[in-house]
C-alpha cells in the first residue's frame, strides 16, 4: 500500500469508519451570533467541508460562563441545540461526520463577555498574563476566581448539559477541550493550578477535574463517541507544566485505560520552533494506545509520513481547511491550494468564509 493510499484508506475510529485520515481541526471563526447561536452561514460553511474524514467543530461553549471571545457559539441552550441541527443535518446529508467540540475558557476571559459582568472562574485566582478578544478588541483577560466545590459541581452539571444537547443536536460524538490553557487544561498544569484541595498538588489530583468532566459526558455518550484534545507543551494561554513527560505520561495512560474515541494532540503551535517539543510529544506517544490524532502546522507530506509510520491514525488539518473546502480531493489530487485570507479569520460575514473556491473539473484535469 503506497503513503497516498494510507491517507485516503479508510479507518475504523471507534464504532465509526472514517473514509480518509485528512480531519478537518477546530477553527475558532467568530462568526456566531452574540447570545451564542450559531449563524446562518454555517450550515454552508460546515456542509462545504463535509468530505473531511471527520470534522470537529470550532470550540463551542458549554455554559455562558465558559465563554471567553465575542461572537464564538454555545451548546447550552434548546435554541442553540436546534440551530446545531440544522449543521449536522447538512453535513449527514453530503455523507460527513461530525463532533462538536465542548470548551469552557476559564481564566482566559473579560468580565465584558460575562453575564452580569462577573468574574472568569478557573482551577486558580491567579490571573493569566493573556489576552482575550472582546467588542473592545484584544485586552488583557480579567482576574479569576477558584472554583469552589460548589463551583466545580455547577461546571461540571454545564458539561453534562452541553453533552445531552450535543445528542438532540444530532452529532456523532463530542471532543472534550482540555488544551490550549482553558479551564480543563488550568486545573491539569502545575505552573496554573495552586490548589490545595483534592483537585491540586499531585497529578492524579490535577487530572480529577478532566476525569470527572468525562464521566459526565459518559452519561450521555458511549466512550468510543467522545475524544479529548491535549496540548502538553503548554505554549498558549500562559500555561505550562513543571514536568510535563512525567505528568501528561500519567494523563495519556488515564485516558487510554478509558477507551475513548481518540486523544487529539496540539503538537506545535503556528511559529514556533518544535525541535524540543518533538521529543516529548514523540516519547508521550507510547503513553497512549488507542486512536491517535496528530495536529500543528501539518502539510501533506508529512501527514503521508506520520501516517505510514503508524505514529498518528489521522491528522487535522485547520487553515488549510478554512482556505479549501475540498481539501481531501485536493490533496488526492496533488492539486494546488487556495491561499487563506488571514485578515477574514476572525469575524466578518461571507468573505473568507464560504467564498472560497472548489477545486473544478477542469482544474483536476491539468493538475
Amino acid at each position: 500500500m503506497t503513503d497516498q493510499d494510507m491517507l485516503f484508506s479508510p479507518i475504523e475510529m471507534g464504532t465509526i469508519t472514517l473514509p480518509n485520515r485528512v480531519l478537518m481541526a477546530p477553527l475558532t471563526r467568530n462568526r456566531a451570533q452574540p447570545d451564542g447561536m450559531p449563524s446562518d452561514m454555517a450550515v454552508p460553511y460546515y456542509r462545504q467541508r463535509a468530505s473531511a474524514g471527520l470534522i470537529l467543530t470550532e470550540a463551542t461553549q458549554i455554559s455562558e460562563m465558559g465563554k471567553g471571545y465575542i461572537n464564538t457559539p454555545g451548546i447550552h441552550t434548546e435554541a442553540q441545540a436546534a440551530k446545531w441541527r440544522e449543521i449536522t443535518d447538512a453535513v449527514h446529508a453530503e455523507g460527513g461526520r461530525i463532533f462538536i467540540q465542548l470548551w469552557h475558557v476559564g481564566r482566559i476571559s473579560h468580565t465584558s463577555v460575562l453575564p452580569d459582568g462577573r468574574q472568569p472562574v478557573s482551577a486558580t485566582a491567579k490571573p493569566a498574563k493573556a489576552q482575550t478578544f472582546t467588542h473592545d478588541g484584544f485586552v488583557d483577560c480579567s482576574d479569576p476566581v477558584a472554583l469552589d466545590a460548589d463551583g466545580i459541581k455547577e461546571t461540571l452539571n454545564d458539561y453534562r448539559e452541553a453533552a445531552r444537547l450535543a445528542k438532540v443536536a444530532g452529532f456523532d460524538g463530542v471532543e472534550v477541550h482540555a488544551a490550549n490553557g482553558y479551564l480543563i487544561e488550568q486545573f491539569l498544569q502545575d505552573s496554573v493550578n495552586d490548589r490545595t484541595d483534592e483537585y491540586g498538588g499531585s497529578v492524579e489530583n490535577r487530572m480529577r477535574f478532566l476525569q470527572e468532566a468525562l464521566d459526565v459526558v459518559g452519561e450521555h455518550w458511549d466512550a468510543d463517541r467522545i475524544g479529548v484534545r491535549l496540548s502538553p507543551l503548554g505554549q498558549a494561554n500562559d500555561g505550562g507544566d513543571s514536568d510535563p513527560l512525567t505528568h501528561y505520561s500519567a494523563i495519556y495512560k488515564m485516558l487510554s485505560d478509558r477507551k475513548l474515541a481518540y486523544l487529539h494532540v496540539l503538537e506545535s503551535f503556528p511559529g514556533s520552533d518544535n525541535g524540543e517539543g518533538q521529543d516529548l510529544i514523540d516519547a508521550l506517544r507510547d503513553h497512549y494506545d488507542g486512536f491517535y490524532m496528530a495536529n500543528g502546522g501539518y502539510d501533506v507530506a508529512r501527514a503521508r509520513e506520520v501516517i505510514t509510520s503508524g505514529r498518528a491514525d489521522a491528522v487535522t488539518f485547520g487553515r488549510p481547511f478554512i482556505a479549501n473546502p475540498d481539501l481531501p480531493r485536493r490533496f488526492n489530487l496533488d492539486a494546488a491550494l487556495n491561499e487563506p485570507d488571514p485578515d477574514t479569520f476572525y469575524g466578518g460575514d461571507e468573505k473568507g468564509y464560504i467564498d472560497y473556491p472548489f477545486l473544478d473539473d477542469h482544474e483536476a484535469v491539468a493538475s
